[in-house]
């Protein structure tokens, strides 16, 4: 492990080229073959909203029309970067237990509508500063045909900025945003998730930015689970907590963490934890760059009813060799046309 360490350090780049992976395995020493008695990797879930622009009906972020479902798929080495080269053999797309064949397979950056979900209780009083300026990171990723819009949470949830492609205006009102009051966190997704319904673009994402749990919603956790389930939206979190032992010991507080991850998990995302704040712009950057960088996987169903069921998919790695052990993320099921 230290020779790969030694040959990539995590400052460099989080893009990472299936050739450049490749040259560094051999030379760090890494085994081509697994070892005896070890399986082939089959990675853990989470997904995206794909690019084509022909696709009918979507559901659940992932694209669906009566021959065609289209699966993104985040591909990761060990140290958390982001592998890029991979060929359609490298994948096996399972739905519902029966293997799929795979008849598109892409890499490419298209227009995104992001939604930027932002707390400012009272308890984000210190943590403002750090949190615009993630957010500024964030936007640095952007393309010229993103659009985005702002959501701010206390006592109860706002949409500050409708959809816009002028990222001014969204920093502008962060600039005079205060904390105060308690947490709707579960209002502010619920209210992002119906803006989201006037988004011109296929891929949908959130970014939510929030300290810990909800104490202050009319929306029931169960609720916005369902809705987050069924939308086609991709929700990534940054939980800023306090360090372990010095952590409020409140209900809410203490499940916050677990409600971020669950939430995020469930659409194929995945939650950031952040205990130093000079940790956040960069995290919230590392965001914007995944959304960019993931592969398109299409197949066509076997089971072409149009019942409205939900379908649970998997994703198989066939492990390149001499590479180290690559991780996948993809979202784990999506609803089936009901017409």
């Amino acid at each position: 492990m230290k020779g790969w360490e030694a040959a990539m350090p995590l400052s460099h780049s989080r893009l990472f080229p299936l050739s450049a992976l490749l040259l560094l395995a051999a030379t760090a020493g890494w085994s081509a073959d697994p070892a005896p008695g070890e399986s082939k990797v089959i990675l853990e879930p989470r997904s995206k909203t794909p690019a084509a622009s022909n696709i009918v009906s979507t559901r659940a972020n992932i694209r669906v029309d009566t021959t065609l479902v289209l699966i993104p798929v985040t591909v990761t080495d060990p140290f958390n970067r982001f592998v890029t080269g991979l060929e359609k053999e490298n994948f096996k797309v399972m739905e519902d237990k029966k293997e799929q064949e795979i008849l598109s397979f892409t890499s490419e950056d298209v227009p995104l509508s992001i939604g930027v979900v932002f707390d400012c209780s009272g308890s984000m009083g210190n943590k403002l500063e750090k949190s615009r300026l993630a957010v500024t990171q964030f936007f640095k990723t952007a393309n010229p045909e993103d659009e985005f819009f702002l959501v701010e949470f206390n006592d109860g949830a706002d949409l500050v900025q409708p959809f816009t492609t002028n990222l001014e205006e969204i920093q502008n009102r962060l600039t005079f945003t205060q904390s105060k009051g308690r947490t709707a966190l579960l209002d502010a997704i619920n209210l992002a998730l119906n803006e989201m319904r006037k988004a011109k673009n296929p891929r949908k994402a959130l970014l939510v930015i929030s300290d810990g749990g909800d104490n202050s919603s009319r929306y029931t956790e169960g609720e916005i689970k369902n809705r987050v389930k069924e939308a086609d939206v991709q929700i990534y979190t940054i939980g800023i907590y306090e360090p372990l032992g010095s952590r409020s010991r409140t209900p809410e507080e203490l499940a916050g963490p677990g409600l971020l991850t669950e939430i995020a998990e469930m659409t194929g995302a995945r939650q950031y934890a952040v205990e130093n704040l000079n940790e956040l712009p960069d995290i919230a950057a590392k965001i914007g760059v995944e959304l960019r960088n993931q592969y398109i996987i299409g197949y066509s169903p076997h089971n072409q009813e149009h019942d409205g069921k939900y379908r649970r998919v998997q994703v198989k790695l066939n492990q390149p060799r001499g590479l180290p052990p690559l991780r996948a993320f993809w979202r784990m099921g999506y609803y089936a046309p009901s017409q």
